[in-house]
């Protein structure tokens, strides 16, 4: 045994874990369901004796051990309802364990399965995959742990009656959306007190940096976690010491984290250079543009523009579209950006935002905070509610 570790080292060493071991379960016994309850427990059984004796010097193999006795349980018990508990005997899981392969990203696949709901995908990925448990996804998103649980017992039964194949994936479009929702919902939280859910936005990053060690020179896995590192830099300037919300253009950038934006922009120059241009690399490279300008009037909105343009085509949508609306004013003015927003077909409180946002450009400060306020109860966000409802007062 190692010495006695934090309860943080524990629970960081047991997420980078979990996936692992569930992949060497699912391989040798398939029953994705039974496999993951039986991983589970024996996480939550690593979580309460580790802090205290000390970890394993081969935690995997310890945990893999565990999670098969459990497994073995189980099934002696189904097997017990069928008269044929007889089959069971051979089944005692061999010490210490070391798996050949890592099926991380299989698991993952499992996870994203199309038969599932967004939702249900987001659940099982990060309790399969990023080892939380139910109660901390259920804090992360606030909403009843009877929900997450609910949730994800009836995604394992959809994985199971879809008989899902436990195999590697050809194409990551479904596994980098889930992990992009994980993301942006963590670092622009829809609802609640919070602006940002750092337990959210680190676990999306730490699990696609897993992904990108296995997967380099995929140009959109790289894409999208430049995009993560570059967009949580700006996230110790984005409150104030109350926890206002502070807008991009009025950042403090010397709190930015430049480690984190000097990464990002690598990555995102190497995906550009040697692989096909995706959606999540254009938006990587427009909020690299931001981190590049030193100030709010040092932003190159010309070359964000044109990288709203490209993402049109290649990611058509009405939040792209009203993100290019605010390129548009800064580069043409507010009467241009404000006639294409006219027709745009989205029904969502930041349309509201961005109409105040251009009416305040061009002068029309009634009208502007007449959209404020409409935004401001619109948001299911305490920090925006506040933000905008500011905005709606200021004397002009």
């Amino acid at each position: 045994m190692t010495t006695r570790p934090g309860t943080t080292r524990v629970d960081g060493l047991l997420r980078d874990l979990a996936p692992q071991v569930l992949g060497v379960l699912v391989r040798r016994h398939g029953q994705f369901d039974v496999c993951e309850d039986a991983v589970q427990e024996a996480l939550l059984a690593a979580s309460r004796q580790w802090p205290a004796d000390g970890v394993p010097d081969n935690p995997q193999g310890w945990l893999i051990t565990a999670a098969s006795r459990r497994w073995i349980e189980q099934y002696r018990s189904d097997m017990a309802r069928r008269q044929r508990e007889e089959r069971v005997v051979a089944l005692t899981p061999p010490p210490d364990p070391v798996p050949a392969h890592d099926d991380t990203l299989t698991i993952l696949a499992m996870c994203c399965h199309d038969s599932l709901t967004t939702a249900s995908q987001i659940a099982l990925t990060l309790r399969a995959v990023g080892g939380l448990t139910t109660a901390e996804i259920a804090r992360a998103f606030l909403v009843p742990e009877a929900t997450i649980a609910q949730r994800i017992s009836r995604a394992k039964q959809k994985i199971k009656q879809a008989g899902a194949r436990f195999r590697p994936p050809k194409d990551l479009a479904a596994v980098l959306h889930v992990l992009y929702l994980i993301f942006t919902e963590g670092s622009t939280a829809s609802s609640g007190d919070d602006l940002v859910r750092v337990d959210l936005t680190a676990e999306a990053i730490r699990l696609t940096r897993q992904l990108h060690r296995r997967r380099p020179h995929d140009g959109e896995l790289t894409g999208l976690l430049a995009l993560m590192l570059l967009t949580d830099a700006r996230r110790p300037a984005r409150t104030d010491t109350h926890g206002a919300l502070v807008p991009l253009t009025e950042q403090d950038r010397t709190k930015w984290d430049h480690d984190a934006i000097t990464e990002g922009t690598a990555l995102i120059q190497h995906a550009l250079e040697t692989a096909q241009v995706g959606p999540y690399q254009l938006q990587a490279a427009i909020a690299a543009v931001h981190a590049e300008a030193t100030t709010a009037q040092d932003t190159d909105w010309h070359q964000i523009l044109g990288l709203y343009d490209l993402l049109t085509v290649t990611a058509p949508g009405p939040m792209v579209s009203l993100n290019r609306i605010v390129a548009v004013a800064m580069v043409h003015g507010p009467d241009q950006a404000l006639t294409e927003l006219s027709t745009l077909d989205l029904d969502h409180h930041r349309v509201h935002a961005v109409t105040a946002h251009l009416l305040d450009l061009r002068g029309d400060h009634d009208q502007a905070r007449e959209e404020y306020e409409k935004a401001a109860r619109r948001t299911l966000s305490v920090p925006e509610q506040r933000y905008l409802t500011l905005r709606s007062r200021r004397p002009r």
